[in-house]
């Protein structure tokens, strides 16, 4: 079975069409023939080498990719679940060795995986899971109540993109960065106020709101730089891990999504959130597996304004 993967470590030329053993649905899971599977940037950690440690654990290859988007076409005996043969959905996958996204049939939990949006092609769907979990993982931890404000850097990105509009659906006002080129999209994700992207960030958000924001979801890895736009006793939340220098009382969030995983319940709400018109999916490109690596240098350029998604 072919999936994409590296033998050895190391840049986007590092990639391969590698074979993989067939796998079956066992007890609670399901096997999904993929069709596609998105291109994060935590993929280029599993294939860089920067996970090698975990990773070594288990012999090569390595196939990356946290979502998988596609048809189920088998359920093991015994498992509980309203999915069948045939349904198309999307699924939040956490690699492990060969066991990534990036191939043409994984097998899952059935509580990891739920049906996709109606209308939405394989593609599209692909870009909803990971990225839009993370996001709900952030607001979840920040707790605020409708009428509160949150704060997103690197909002135009697919991760802040997100924070926007289930931020906007949960109720609360929003105020996120956009470059000049960047600014009708974000306008149009639903931001409330945009403002400039850049170094002074913090001084950018406490312009439009002086007292300082409920919290921050941090897209753009700013750190240091915008932290000091969250008011004393506010939240700030980190897809990279940084938890600041114990300032003001804000409270510091590491946003890890593999907590989320089996949460088929959110993943299911994203899709009704989705079908409803509250989220958008944005795709990229779309890439052969033998051009995978021409999907990761494009990431790893960046400027990419939705997902790049490899297509089996």
């Amino acid at each position: 079975m072919r999936a994409v993967g590296v033998i050895d470590f190391g840049g986007p030329e590092a990639l391969q069409v590698v074979d993989v053993p067939e796998v079956h649905a066992g007890p609670g899971e399901v096997r999904i023939r993929v069709h596609a599977a998105a291109v994060n940037p935590t993929d280029t950690g599993v294939r860089s080498g920067a996970r090698a440690e975990a990773q070594r654990k288990n012999p090569p290859p390595y196939v990356p990719g946290m979502d998988a988007a596609g048809l189920i076409d088998e359920v093991g005996a015994g498992t509980t679940t309203d999915l069948a043969v045939g349904d198309v959905v999307m699924a939040m996958v956490v690699p492990n060795a060969s066991h990534g996204a990036y191939r043409e049939s994984i097998v899952l939990s059935a509580d990891s995986v739920a049906r996709a949006p109606a209308g939405a092609t394989h593609v599209e769907a692909s870009t909803l899971p990971m990225n839009g979990l993370t996001a709900r993982q952030s607001l979840d931890q920040f707790g605020l109540q409708a009428g509160q404000t949150v704060a997103v850097t690197g909002a135009a990105g697919c991760y802040g993109g997100y924070i926007v509009q289930l931020a906007k659906a949960d109720g609360l006002r929003v105020i996120a960065d956009a470059s000049a080129v960047d600014e009708r999209l974000v306008r149009d994700l639903g931001a409330d106020i945009v403002v400039p992207r850049g170094d002074d960030i913090a001084e950018q958000i406490r312009k439009v709101a002086p007292d300082g924001v409920d919290a921050l979801a941090d897209g753009a890895v700013q750190k240091e730089l915008a932290v000091g736009a969250v008011r004393d006793g506010g939240a700030f939340a980190s897809v990279r891990f940084w938890e600041g220098n114990d300032e003001r009382e804000i409270t510091f969030h590491r946003t890890m999504v593999t907590g989320y995983d089996h949460r088929v319940d959110l993943l299911d709400r994203l899709r009704q959130q989705t079908e409803d018109g509250l989220v958008t999916l944005r795709v990229a490109a779309t890439y052969e597996p033998e051009h995978a690596a021409e999907a990761h240098s494009r990431l790893e350029a960046g400027g990419t304004r939705g997902r790049c998604v490899i297509v089996f």
